[in-house]
């Protein structure tokens, strides 16, 4: 796993909180409902004290005064890519069964700063949990700048997520600590437009068929049955899509539909015309982009590139002229490959070449 550190950047640990309104170190607690804060993603305020959610890519921004930012989160959430005043990302992590206040600046100059947090990976598993920041003692949050331009979201699988693109071996199997949403084509696009992103996605999820599903497909645990929730895999919480309107959505499934040769292709293309009327109801003046993603090649790259064309050709003549295609070049080695031959950091970035002008020209 990459390990990046600054100067003013100390990744220790620290233990024993139990509390969101207890904190065993020294510092001004910032709860997590201030109303400076900045957020962006499927996140839960259900309860107090903490922001729950479970996908990749989800954000939080604050400005604060002093010379340094910790963050708080629930022991074992796993990682997440933090940037200070717009400096390089580095990675922190919360491993450990104890581990829940981690130091991302210190010994900054005096005034104020800018930190950046994502996570970085698909947290299903480990219920992840933003407890607040804690600053020096009798500092407090600045307000930021109104957030403007565009909205994107993202609906996609493993590609999306950022499974191992940061192994350098297609040999390696999954690993949280190779898995990094900050240098998918999503999170780069969004940078190079200076948009902000909303993601749901999973790996080995598919529109009607998750990876090496039966022929008839997995209704009860693919993407439409998730698009509507906060959490994935989790009905408790209805999604509220008035809390985040995207101007553009891109989706990008399809791959682990056909990843065994036991697909159907009706219930496929049916799937996607379900899903369209789906993300369409939830999105009514969006801009829907159909994605195939780099990873297919042969007769499965073309059965999904031609139904996502007459998908999109309906759509269209029926009315919906806010509709769209766009293809990734398969990736074909030269750039190297990730985990389980996903795609490498570099074949993100060419991804990222490709879709940032074509959404630029929407």
């Amino acid at each position: 796993m990459k390990r990046i550190l600054g100067i003013a950047v100390l990744l220790t640990a620290l233990t024993g909180i139990r509390a969101a309104s207890t904190l065993p170190v020294e510092g001004s607690l910032i709860q997590v409902d201030d109303t400076l804060l900045q957020y962006s993603g499927r996140v839960s305020f259900r309860h107090p004290g903490k922001v729950e959610f479970t996908y990749p890519g989800v954000q939080v921004k604050a400005r604060f005064e002093g010379t340094s930012v910790r963050m708080v989160a629930k022991p074992k959430s796993g990682y997440f890519m933090v940037s200070v005043d717009s400096g390089k990302a580095f990675k922190v992590a919360f491993t450990g069964e104890k581990d829940s206040v981690v130091t991302l600046a210190s010994a900054l100059p005096q005034g104020d700063h800018v930190v950046e947090i994502m996570y970085a990976i698909e947290g299903y598993e480990m219920r992840p949990e933003f407890r607040g920041l804690v600053l020096d003692e009798g500092c407090r949050l600045l307000p930021l700048p109104e957030r403007q331009g565009l909205k994107i979201e993202f609906v996609g699988n493993s590609i999306t997520c950022g499974y191992g693109n940061e192994s350098t071996s297609p040999h390696d199997p999954f690993d949280y600590a190779t898995e990094n949403h900050y240098y998918t084509y999503a999170a780069e696009t969004c940078r190079r437009l200076g948009a902000q992103e909303q993601v749901i996605a999973r790996s080995g999820i598919g529109v009607y068929r998750n990876y090496d599903g039966p022929r008839e497909g997995t209704p009860e645990y693919c993407m439409p049955v998730q698009y509507e929730y906060t959490f994935f895999d989790d009905k408790s919480e209805r999604w509220d899509f008035s809390r985040f309107t995207p101007d553009i959505v891109c989706v990008n499934l399809g791959t682990n539909d056909t990843s065994t040769d036991n697909y159907d292709a009706d219930r496929l293309k049916q799937a996607y015309k379900d899903f369209l009327k789906m993300v369409r109801k939830n999105n009514p003046t969006a801009k829907i982009v159909f994605l195939t993603g780099s990873m297919m090649g042969g007769k499965e790259l073309q059965l999904v590139r031609t139904t996502l064309d007459d998908v999109v050709k309906a759509a269209r003549k029926k009315g919906d002229k806010r509709v769209y295609r766009f293809d990734f070049t398969p990736q074909d080695g030269h750039l190297g490959y990730g985990a389980d031959w996903h795609p490498s950091i570099r074949q993100h970035q060419k991804m990222a070449d490709e879709l940032t002008p074509f959404l630029r020209g929407l």
